[in-house]
This record gives C-alpha cells, sequence and structure tokens, in this order.
C-alpha cells in the first residue's frame, strides 16, 4: 500500500484548507499506524469535498489493506463516478475484484482501460495472470441474464434497492441521480429524477408504498410519496449512507456524523 501526498490527481487550489487539512490528518496517522483514525480523516476531508479524488483513492487503499475488500471497491467506483478517465481507480478496482474471486467485475475494469494509458499494460498482466477473459465494461453489455436470475442489466450505478408489497422493484443510481421503478413482468421506468436528488445511496420502502432516500451527496433523505410528490424529510443527515424501516420509525446511518437518526414515519 502506498499513501503519499507526492503524486497528487488534485489541483491544490479547489480543494478547501479544511478538507486539505482532515487529508493530512489522513496521511500523518497512517504513517503512524492508526488505520482507524486515518479511514476517519479522509472520511471527514470527503464530507468537506465530496469531490476529494485523493481522499478516495487513499481511503481505499487503507480499506483494502485491512481486507475490507467491497467497502474498498465501493470507494474507488466514487471516484470513477467523478472522473472515468481515472484508469489507476479501474486499475485497482480489478485488482480487488480477483482478490475477492470475482473475476467478471475484475475483466469487466480492466475493459476500461484504453491502450494509452500507462495502466494498460498491468491491465493486461492481470489478466494474463489469473486467466481472465474479455468482458464489456460496466453498463455496456446488451446480453439478457438467464430467466432464472431475475436480474436487470445496464442499470447506471446502482447503490440501494427496494420493493414494495405490489411486488415493484426500484433501484437508486448514484451517479444518474434517479430513482428506477422495475414492474413484476419486467417494465423499467425511471420513477423519480429531480434536481433535488444528489447521490442517492440507499431505499427504503414503508407499508403504504412511500420510499425513503438516503441522498448522500446532499446532505438530506427524502421522502417519496407513493403519489409521486417528494419532499425532504430529514434536513441535517450528514452524509446518510443506509436506511431502514421499521415498524413505524425511520433509521439513517450518517457516515459524516459517525451517527445513527431515527424518526417516526407515521
Amino acid at each position: 500500500m502506498f499513501l503519499s501526498p507526492a503524486i497528487a490527481k488534485e489541483k491544490e487550489a479547489i480543494v478547501p484548507i479544511d478538507a486539505k487539512l482532515e487529508y493530512n490528518n489522513g496521511l500523518d496517522m497512517y504513517k503512524l499506524g492508526k488505520y482507524e483514525e486515518a479511514i476517519a480523516c479522509f472520511r471527514t476531508a470527503i464530507r468537506l469535498y465530496p469531490d476529494y479524488i485523493d481522499a478516495y483513492y487513499n481511503l481505499g487503499m487503507i480499506l483494502e489493506y485491512l481486507n475490507q475488500g467491497d467497502e474498498a471497491i465501493y470507494v474507488l467506483k466514487q471516484i470513477l463516478a467523478r472522473k472515468p478517465d481515472d484508469d489507476e481507480a479501474a486499475y485497482k478496482i480489478a485488482q480487488i475484484s480477483v482478490k475477492l474471486g470475482d473475476r467478471t467485475v475484475a475483466s469487466q475494469y480492466i475493459a476500461m482501460i484504453p491502450p494509452t494509458s500507462e495502466y494498460y499494460i498491468k491491465g493486461k498482466e492481470l489478466m494474463m495472470k489469473h486467466g481472465l477473459q474479455k468482458v464489456p465494461p460496466p453498463g455496456k453489455t446488451k446480453s439478457k441474464l438467464p430467466e432464472h436470475s431475475g436480474g436487470y442489466l445496464n442499470v447506471t450505478s446502482p447503490t440501494g434497492i427496494t420493493t414494495d408489497v405490489q411486488g415493484n422493484v426500484y433501484i437508486a443510481s448514484f451517479t444518474d441521480n434517479a430513482i428506477i421503478k422495475v414492474t413484476p413482468d419486467n417494465k423499467r421506468i425511471i420513477y423519480f429524477k429531480n434536481p433535488i436528488l444528489r447521490g442517492p445511496i440507499s431505499i427504503a420502502s414503508d407499508t403504504a408504498g412511500n420510499l425513503y432516500i438516503a441522498n448522500y451527496n446532499a446532505n438530506n433523505v427524502l421522502k417519496l410519496s407513493n403519489t409521486g410528490r417528494a419532499e425532504v424529510f430529514i434536513s441535517n443527515a450528514a452524509k446518510p449512507y443506509a436506511v431502514h424501516v421499521g415498524g413505524n420509525m425511520l433509521f439513517v446511518s450518517c457516515q459524516g456524523s459517525n451517527s445513527v437518526i431515527r424518526k417516526r414515519i407515521d
């Protein structure tokens, strides 16, 4: 693992001072072997500046080092959501996916790296070493999944997912800022897309068919009623990550404040 401010992906001038200070503190904590403290610092830097590519990268590297591969991949995907041509992030996702035994995902992300990139040869070497097959990059395949799998292809950056009592499936698309609805007969529609939706990362439904959306980049939780009316249900949620409905209560985990919010929904 290599963490260093020397090779920066950011333009220093555009990073807020408070975010940069947290980032540097994260580097210092890492050098001292205080990995959890380093993680907290990088997460805070990201909260202060959600487009902080260096902070995402170093956070991902520490998570990988701590054998939290799935979380590391999720973090690295946030780089590609903001900078699709970041070949280093694509290569690292492929590398971690190989360790996790997900050869298809590894091949997909290697396929994203263009021949002009310095990571192209590394990607090819990774493919040869592990006998990976060529697979179209994420979002490019047009093939159908086997009928028995019941899956859905070509959903851009899917994050949260929930269902309602009618059997409809709702999928949050993080980069498209949209909620996709798939009906029981597999008809797919854009159920909700509005400027107030900014980085939906998880989604839950209640028995009345209302949806609750962790609006990560807007620091709030939205309620989308069964009639399609949207409102801010919780306004001060620092980087809401997961939402869960239990009875008449909504629970929201907030990465930015290391807390869980609880609020009645009836």
